[in-house]
């Protein structure tokens, strides 16, 4: 039998193979959420900014690829090419230093599809919500406001898809520079 392809079926189903892939891990921050928490905010900002569905199914499975036994010719198996491919085009080369991978997000922004650019501009809202709300332990103020500092420089090549998703990024991005700045005074 073939998949639904209502659209609550098609979330619901993203959303439960989400969860099984990233059973047992927990966020960063000082909170240690369920990891599938991160991926069900993206996809929920997603939606209600008026993302398209495949853009959504594509923000609950992001992670999965990097973060999880998951590769990509599971994805296209499960949920096909289409979503398969925002996953990858939002997927980072773990195999790359850190520092080259965070330059590459920079450069490469502006050249992503829109439904790429629309998931990585939500996964960087809910991250500085992250920052600012339930930082790691070990992270330090300076390198909180390095991340908020970077995630800005790679929010600015991803706007103009979605002129409501863009201003919802930068309030948040004030949000957390206004915080992180409270805690430093």
């Amino acid at each position: 039998m073939k998949p639904s392809t209502d659209p609550a079926a098609q979330i619901l189903r993203a959303t439960l193979f989400a969860a099984r892939a990233h059973a047992g891990q927990t966020r960063k921050g000082m909170a240690a959420e369920p990891y599938v928490n991160h991926v069900i905010e993206v996809a929920g900002i997603l939606a209600e900014y008026g993302a398209p569905l495949p853009v959504v199914l594509a923000a609950l499975l992001h992670d999965t690829v990097e973060d999880t036994p998951v590769t990509h010719a599971d994805l296209v198996a499960s949920f096909g090419e289409e979503i398969a491919g925002l996953v990858a085009e939002a997927t980072d080369d773990t195999a790359l230093p850190k520092e080259v991978r965070k330059a590459l997000q920079v450069s490469q922004a502006p050249k992503k599809s829109d439904g790429a650019k629309q998931l990585k501009l939500a996964d960087k809202i809910s991250n500085l919500r992250a920052i600012a709300d339930s930082p790691p332990a070990n992270w330090i103020h300076a390198r909180r406001l390095e991340y908020v500092g970077w995630a800005g420089r790679v929010a600015a090549g991803l706007k103009g898809v979605n002129p409501a998703l863009d201003a919802l990024f930068d309030e948040t991005y004030r949000a957390a520079v206004a915080k992180l700045s409270a805690e430093k005074g």
